[in-house]
């Protein structure tokens, strides 16, 4: 079997298991979020922290949770890692300094994962267990939880009320990311991927020096590292190590994993809306976008012209032997289009067209199919944005689920598009203009612009992958990428549940003949035209600096 023909029946097979999965998981969601019972364990977590679940709250309540609970979990973790030295189970690392620790503190509450540091050589068990694995379940239970709240936004009439933040937040992780993360964790285990507690252990020499690895809850952590779209590695390698990811099965699984619940949460939504044509044309134009990335990044990594290159079947550079050239593909497209940042090869050394196309993906606002709730209140905001274009063009009042988009919405829509692209341009313009951030830079020319345009991307849209080429455990870079993880996680969560609230506030409006069908695939093609091309006009001139420049070159 050719490597091409392996690569596009992995892809079938993907997309069949993320078929099957698409309903049950998504009607299970909407009943989850919809139900005004409440488990044992779920009051007993109310009961600690003093929260009335039956409370419903308008925005700015809402607002305020999400901001509370996020601070405070940057505060623990910034303390946890600071006091790593005197805490048991550090297996002799020392406490992480102060800039590193801001970053990684913020990279992790932010669901964006992005590490600075080699895991395996600087976080002990209690870090990585009661501190990074926890705020892999919360980060992603809080985007779900403002993705429903603006759900509710669209489905409620005449009430300003969008839910509960806080059982929205504990029904997230107890009922649906906690029951994922342990069947994906023995799957994993059984496929041959490590759990343990074992400390540092010498396995033999290794280019004249000893090598040393250490063990760790792995599979459990890679888990919900992939459920929960967060990609943090328990090593440096991520996904591309075999105690992370030992076998071909398991890496198409943890493709599946951090694809499902992005894309069965348009079902949810059709659910909860009571249309589940909407939740359809919302699918449909997640899976064209992520369908077609995927066909153009194989294209790129297989057919790149140079003799080399076609006697190893592809670009083989960077690229793990056991996992190939069309699965990589898969995996990095996959993991740009979501939030989750995991890699199983490393992005740096795609060709320069596919480096671009990874940028590109995160570029796009990560909507297709987007993070654990992220991604879907990134793609409604499209959705209105493009009635709104659709209303200018044949003069009617755009309206969308029955509520009209007004000066109001459209001012929050926008300022959520724009809040983003401004972080990336403007931290990566400023890294380039300073004299000192450019000297992390591996590569010179169009290569190193990129990962520096890459890091800022990964950052601000809270992806958490990097081009592995930039030295970014310096304090410029640990303290920008962590003012740009937080800008890019909480401003854009201020504009959806305002949106939200004010779409509550409103009563229906009645479906005429002159109505736009947001349900019909002229819609949905409205809709990707319209990512594309508002994407396009806003990175274009970056992306010619840096990927395609190089590619172009090359």
């Amino acid at each position: 079997m050719g490597p091409v023909l392996a690569g596009v029946l992995q892809l079938l097979a993907l997309i069949g298991a993320l078929a099957l999965a698409y309903i049950p998981l998504g009607n299970y969601m909407a009943r989850v979020y919809s139900s005004d019972k409440h488990l044992r364990v779920e009051k007993w977590i109310y009961k600690g922290i003093g929260a009335d679940p039956n409370t419903e709250m308008r925005w700015p309540a809402y607002l305020r949770g999400v901001l509370a609970f996020s601070a405070v979990g940057v505060l623990f973790l910034y303390l946890l890692q600071r006091l790593q030295g005197i805490l048991p189970g550090s297996l002799g690392f020392s406490s992480v300094n102060p800039a590193q620790s801001f970053n990684t503190a913020v990279s992790f509450v932010t669901n964006t994962n992005w590490q600075s540091y080699y895991g395996e050589q600087t976080m002990g068990h209690v870090v990585q267990t009661a501190g990074l694995a926890v705020q892999n379940f919360v980060s992603a239970a809080v985007g779900i939880a403002v993705a429903v709240a603006l759900v509710r936004g669209f489905a409620r009439s005449r009430t300003g009320e969008l839910g509960n933040f806080w059982a929205d937040l504990v029904r997230g992780t107890i009922r649906i990311l906690v029951p994922l993360s342990v069947v994906a964790a023995i799957v994993l285990v059984a496929c041959g991927a490590i759990q343990n507690f074992s400390g540092i252990h010498e396995v033999g020499q290794f280019m004249g020096g000893h090598q040393q690895w250490n063990g760790g809850a792995v599979a459990s952590q890679e888990a919900i590292k992939e459920v929960g779209t967060n990609g943090g590695g328990y090593f440096n390698a991520n996904s591309a190590h075999p105690f992370e990811n030992p076998t071909p099965f398991t890496n198409l699984f943890e493709i599946f994993l951090l694809l499902v619940i992005p894309f069965a949460l348009t079902r949810t939504f059709g659910v909860m809306v009571g249309s589940i044509k909407q939740g359809y044309a919302i699918l449909a134009t997640m899976a064209t976008i992520w369908v077609g990335f995927v066909a153009l990044m194989m294209w790129t990594e297989f057919a790149h012209h140079g003799s080399a290159l076609q006697i190893a079947g592809g670009a083989m550079e960077g690229k793990e032997q056991r996992i190939g050239v069309g699965a990589s593909s898969i995996f990095a497209v996959s993991t740009t289009l979501t939030s989750t940042g995991a890699v199983d090869s490393f992005h740096s050394s795609f060709t320069g067209l596919g480096g671009g196309i990874t940028m590109l993906g995160m570029q796009l606002g990560e909507i297709a199919p987007g993070g654990t709730g992220s991604g879907l209140y990134g793609m409604l905001i499209m959705a209105v944005i493009a009635v709104f274009i659709a209303g200018l063009m044949v003069g009617r009042t755009p309206e969308y689920l029955g509520k009209k988009i007004g000066t109001r919405e459209m001012k929050l829509a926008a300022c959520y598009i724009l809040i983003t692209p401004a972080l990336v341009l403007i931290f990566a313009a400023a890294s380039m203009a300073l004299p000192t951030p450019p000297h992390s830079m591996l590569n010179s020319g169009a290569h190193g612009f990129s990962e520096v345009l890459y890091a800022f991307t990964s950052a601000a849209n809270n992806n958490g992958s990097a081009f592995a080429g930039l030295n970014a455990n310096t304090d410029w870079f640990n303290t920008m990428t962590g003012l740009a993880m937080l800008l890019g996680r909480f401003l854009p969560m201020v504009f959806v549940l305002a949106l939200a609230g004010s779409l509550a506030d409103q009563k229906p409006v009645p479906v005429t003949a002159g109505t736009l069908r947001t349900e019909k695939p002229l819609f949905t093609g409205l809709l990707v035209g319209a990512i594309l091309i508002i994407t396009g006009l806003t990175y274009f001139p970056a992306l010619a600096l840096g990927p395609l420049a190089e590619g172009l070159a090359s």
